[in-house]
């Protein structure tokens, strides 16, 4: 198949993603506070071989050589986050100017080289000191947010139209407020419905503020999603995986969407009603401009009697015996068609963007060269999908890769390679990946067979 980039219409967005403290680095330099993931990683036996992110792929000492090698790469759009306890380093009263001038630096690079930036609010560092106060489990975070988002669309609106405000909140509440796997290091029922329902008023709240200042910007956010299938056609494995789909997908865009919390298959969800407020319900919803998806696999589900709550548990990659990457999940490219198929059934959803899509896997440095095809057929393969929705009536306008650089990968450390650069963390060297030259070959030839 002859796939060209013209294929999908002049206006659609590519680009690639990236999240300020898997990259950045500099996690005490020039006055930036701390976040809950730099001290989260303080804390033995929390990451893989105890791995931290303090100096990262070391972006903010490092972003102009790579911003050059993003325009060598021809990629357009750039989205990125801010670090909020760079700018705010308390979370809230004094700014820290030296950080507000890193993004200015940021920004202003990435629109000289003709790379469009796309800044996401929160991407899940959230300021130590707030965590003090409670977090996203304190009511008062909503508001704590709005003073850093008015300050970052005040600072930098009259040069960037492109926002999104929250990065998978399903994730973040989940696995720092219900598992503590990540930071916070949360647990319990309670802490995770108080953060959901706060980080639920956060996102629509964030969306108004943006609109407020400027209101001919261009405003999303982002879920996390996996196409769920029930393990078999038995009664018990079909609703645990609509249970599943519930959590995994549901749970935040509907709220959203004006559709309130989805309880209906999990009675346990109605406890969320203790947290809600006044107007709350109203306060939920918000017309964004754009709905970011990111998607890298599939889930299949099956009953599970022993499992609180959902009675449901994930029947993993290796148990079903099938090609999976370095983060255990399934490579499954028709997931992120599921997906956007799904989504799109909503009333009223705007357009979707793919916001993050890709794949770890044990990259290696051979004379010099890294030749990831794995990779490169998961983006192709991934890529089909979209033109297949996109075939199929989807208002899909945008991809984003998952991601640019390798990374810090939150607790799985700096084992899985996710990016179209490959980064060696002894010395900072950077070498572009098989797949980022099939990325910008793509880009710039505008013709690719897969």
């Amino acid at each position: 198949m002859l796939l060209t980039k013209d294929a999908f219409g002049e206006d659609f967005i590519w680009g690639v993603s990236t999240a300020a403290y898997q990259i950045e680095g500099a996690h005490d330099l020039h006055g930036k506070g701390p976040s809950i993931w730099d001290v989260f990683v303080q804390k033995r036996n929390r990451v893989f071989q105890n791995q931290h992110g303090n100096e990262a792929c070391d972006f903010y000492n490092r972003y102009v050589q790579d911003l050059y090698l993003m325009k060598g790469m021809h990629i357009p759009n750039y989205r990125f986050s801010l670090s909020w306890s760079r700018i705010f380093p308390n979370g809230i009263g004094e700014v820290n100017q030296r950080g507000l001038d890193f993004y200015d630096r940021l920004i202003d690079l990435s629109l000289e080289l003709g790379i469009t930036p796309w800044i996401t609010l929160y991407h899940w560092d959230l300021p130590h000191a707030l965590e003090k106060k409670g977090g996203w489990v304190n009511r008062e975070v909503k508001e704590w947010f709005g003073e850093f988002v008015s300050k970052c669309v005040q600072t930098y609106g009259d040069r960037v139209k492109n926002w999104m405000v929250l990065n998978e909140p399903t994730v973040f509440t989940a696995a720092g407020y219900f598992f503590g796997v990540h930071a916070p290091e949360r647990r319990g029922l309670g802490n995770f419905l108080a953060a959901v329902h706060h980080a639920a008023l956060a996102q629509a709240h964030g969306g108004r503020i943006i609109k407020s200042i400027q209101a001919d910007s261009h405003v999303g956010t982002t879920f996390s999603c996996s196409h769920v299938e029930p393990f078999s056609s038995r009664d018990k494995d079909m609703v645990a995986a609509k249970k599943a789909d519930v959590l995994l997908n549901r749970l935040f865009i509907e709220p959203l969407l004006g559709m309130s919390y989805p309880t209906e298959e999990i009675k346990i969800l109605n406890r969320i009603e203790k947290y809600i407020q006044g107007n709350d319900e109203k306060d939920l919803k918000f017309n964004m401009d754009f709905i970011g998806v990111q998607n890298y696999t599939r889930e299949v589900i099956r009953y599970a009697m022993f499992v609180p709550y959902l009675r449901a548990k994930i029947v993993s990659a290796k148990e079903r015996k099938v090609e999976m990457t370095e983060m255990n999940w399934e490579v499954y490219p028709a997931s992120i068609y599921y997906m956007l198929k799904k989504f799109s059934t909503y009333p009223n959803m705007p357009p979707l963007i793919v916001t993050e899509n890709g794949a770890a896997f044990a990259d290696q440095v051979e004379n010099g060269m890294v030749h990831d095809a794995k990779r490169v057929t998961y983006l192709q393969d991934a890529i089909k999908q979209v033109y297949r929705a996109k075939q199929e009536n989807v208002n899909i306008k945008g991809y984003f890769v998952w991601t640019f650089l390798d990374n810090f990968e939150w607790a799985e450390g700096y084992r899985p390679r996710f990016g179209l650069v490959y980064v060696d963390f002894k010395n900072q060297r950077r070498i572009i990946k098989s797949s980022g030259q099939w990325y910008a070959n793509f880009l710039n030839n505008n013709a690719s067979h897969f």
